[in-house]
């Protein structure tokens, strides 16, 4: 007949006495980075170990004040962009001692999902694909909470950015396209409310104006597979196909192109030339090989964690709006300048 667990906690002054040592020194020795000789942190963790001793990170929470949590809001994660970020950041800030929490949010309810995120005594907190009002980030900031906007911007808010030049990436495809040759260039949005979607359309009607072109079609997407695929079907319908089409990122441009070779029967890019943007690993696969701009999502893991960190742990919330280059990474769905 087994025995039932023992439902007595193991405390900190369990393994203090089996090590013969000071409560304090179990602290030390069980903390990350903590002055206590290797003698005594080896005593403690062997005490701990017979005992089953796991330190309470809650308790530690509330006698300190730190949490050394990080809270991480995201939209959505159908973009592989988010992902691999989201992996990167986590495994950077434990790096450091933080630990993180994941939090998905729907448009319309960020404000709703931070105000429960708040509840968990996070010390900041990063956005990913989501936006936040500007009097939550600043009712953040007064209480000495630190907020980054990752991929996203807004220029009236508090909050810090880490962004790639959207508008440099913009322009770098329009001329693109329009050197290689293209007449009927159209254009899918993503979000059209997005600071990166704006970005990136405006970048690019810069850049085909520069050449005395106008952007042929209009459809939007917004930053769904589904809803690429449609806007796709809206654009080959028309009587006069466009010949290259820009899309605002790399997860609609491979349903644009599969609904270009599946539904249409058309050739990329003898037909129609595709340019997405994100460089996710998938574009470079060779059943798309799409031509796209990449972000340098390295870069923005790194700035966005040196922020979180500089400002917890300098307690003093500042505003820094990070903007990183961006760069065309030219494959085989676009035709080339003759």
């Amino acid at each position: 007949m087994s025995r039932k667990p023992n439902k007595i906690p193991v405390t900190s002054d369990d393994v203090a006495r089996l090590a013969d040592v000071s409560q304090s020194a179990v602290s030390r020795a069980l903390t990350p980075g903590a002055s206590v000789s290797q003698k005594t942190r080896d005593k403690v963790l062997k005490a701990a170990a017979e005992l089953g001793y796991r330190p309470n990170a809650l308790a530690r929470a509330m006698i300190s004040g730190k949490s050394r949590l990080i809270a991480m809001l995201v939209a959505y994660l159908d973009n592989q962009f988010y992902p691999i970020v989201l992996e990167q950041l986590s495994r950077r800030l434990q790096e450091q001692g933080y630990q993180v929490l994941i939090f998905m949010t729907d448009p319309g309810r960020q404000d709703e999902v931070v105000q429960k995120i708040l509840q968990y005594q996070v010390e900041a907190i990063v956005m990913a694909s989501a936006t936040l009002s500007s009097t939550l980030a600043r009712e953040c900031a007064d209480t000495g909470i630190p907020i980054v906007m990752f991929n996203r911007y807004v220029a009236s808010s508090p909050a810090s950015s880490v962004t790639s030049d959207n508008l440099e990436g913009g322009r770098l495809v329009g001329d693109f396209l329009v050197r290689g040759g293209h007449e009927r260039i159209a254009f899918i949005a993503g979000a059209e409310d997005s600071s990166t979607n704006r970005d990136r359309e405006a970048g690019f009607h810069r850049a085909l104006a520069q050449h005395g072109v106008v952007v042929f079609a209009h459809a939007v997407g917004g930053y769904s597979f589904e809803g690429a695929a449609r806007a796709a079907r809206e654009l080959l319908q028309r009587k006069t196909r466009p010949d290259a089409i820009f899309v605002a990122n790399d997860h609609m441009a491979f349903s644009v192109m599969d609904v270009v070779r599946s539904e249409f029967g058309l050739r990329v890019p003898e037909d129609i030339s595709i340019v997405g943007y994100d460089d996710v690993p998938e574009a470079a696969w060779k059943g798309y090989d799409l031509t796209t701009v990449s972000q340098s999502h390295e870069e923005m893991v790194v700035a966005t964690a040196r922020i979180i960190i500089e400002q917890m742990e300098n307690e003093v919330v500042k505003k820094r709006a990070v903007v990183l280059p961006a760069k065309l990474v030219v494959r085989r769905s676009a035709r080339l300048a003759r």
